[in-house]
């Protein structure tokens, strides 16, 4: 019993030296510094290749959350053109990609996916290279072939988005005291914001004019800005001027005279029903009216308004009042019929009456 009781206290005193010196004991179950170490080495690593242009991503929706991924062949790739990256792993830098990108697996700092629509749709040749959807793969092992891999912390929020969530609440109260702006800072927005809009309207005319004329004559699918209606596009995709290489099969003939003829049809329709112009000058009067009303109203004239109509109505009370009271007065100097002052009045009449004769 005092053997092993002098053997504990050989091991706590062991334990405690070693705490102290920076060592680690074999029999604690505390975890080495040196895994603390590469669980940041690795954290380091991924925030750095996902900050990195040149390994190319996409947005997707994982489970009813929007997710950044990328495929396993580019990250192969990726680490091949740039290995100066391996640096910041440290004594795992001479890990292969394989190695490292199951590190990053096992410290959820990816997870792996897989499209969810596994079935080519009809009048495609091959599925989506960029699936808009993904679900999460069984095996969270790393592989080049046909795999995806999204990245599961949070990016860092980049300077200009803290200064956008900052002015968010200014915008807001900016817009809500639009009314009491001055006159010429309202024509400002006013025209600045109707240009943003026919820009954006004559934008999405003019593509799908495009897509249609080439899409009848040659059967091909020719989107320009082609995710510019996509919520899962960022802001480098939006404004992809050039499309893509169409992948689908090219349409066939009936179809593409179908849509020409009803196409023709939809143009004679509206020219048709097209309003004359006097009906364009009276929606234009009106619509004028009820931009001028919002243009010129001001808390000044607001109150004047308030003022001149209290006024407006006390003096309608006052001359309903006046009214009254002329009324009544009116009313007692009413003669009755067959009063003698009433006989008065007619013979003076006829007396005046027989003097003009004279």
């Amino acid at each position: 019993m005092k053997k092993s009781g002098g053997a504990e206290k050989r091991r706590v005193r062991r334990s405690s030296a070693a705490v102290q010196n920076g060592t680690r004991d074999p029999n604690s179950d505390t975890p080495p510094r040196k895994q603390a170490a590469k669980k940041d080495v690795f954290q380091l690593f991924a925030e750095k290749v996902r900050d990195h242009k040149d390994l190319e991503s996409r947005w997707a929706v994982l489970q009813e959350t929007r997710v950044e991924y990328f495929r396993g062949k580019d990250f192969v790739s990726f680490l091949r053109n740039h290995p100066e990256l391996k640096e910041i792993l440290e004594s795992d830098k001479n890990l292969e990609t394989e190695d490292i990108a199951n590190g990053l697996l096992r410290k959820n700092l990816l997870v792996r996916c897989d499209r969810v629509v596994k079935t080519v749709r009809p009048g495609k040749r091959k599925l989506s290279t960029w699936p808009a959807h993904l679900e999460i793969f069984p095996e969270q092992v790393f592989s080049d072939n046909d795999a995806f891999f999204a990245w599961t912390f949070v990016k860092r929020r980049p300077l200009w988005q803290t200064l956008l969530s900052f002015f968010w609440p200014v915008l807001t109260l900016a817009i809500c005291l639009f009314p009491v702006y001055p006159h010429r800072c309202k024509l400002l927005i006013l025209y600045s914001c109707a240009g943003v809009l026919l820009l954006i309207l004559s934008l999405l005319l003019l593509r799908a004019a495009i897509f249609g004329v080439i899409w009848i004559l040659l059967g091909k699918r020719v989107w320009f800005f082609p995710n510019i209606l996509a919520e899962e596009a960022t802001l480098r995709e939006l404004f992809r001027f050039w499309p893509k290489k169409d992948e689908e099969e090219r349409p066939k003939w009936t179809a593409r005279l179908f849509y020409a003829v009803v196409a023709v049809l939809v143009i004679l329709l509206l020219r048709h029903h097209a309003p004359d112009e006097a009906a364009r000058a009276r929606y234009q009067k009106r619509m004028s009216n009820i931009i001028d009303d919002v243009l010129e109203w001001s808390p000044r004239l607001a109150l004047s308004g308030i003022m001149e109509k209290q006024q407006n109505v006390s003096n309608a009370t006052e001359g309903n009042n006046n009214f009254t009271d002329g009324s009544k007065t009116n009313t007692e100097n009413i003669v009755p019929p067959g009063s003698g002052a009433e006989t008065g009045d007619e013979e003076e009449n006829v007396q005046h009456q027989h003097h003009d004769d004279i």
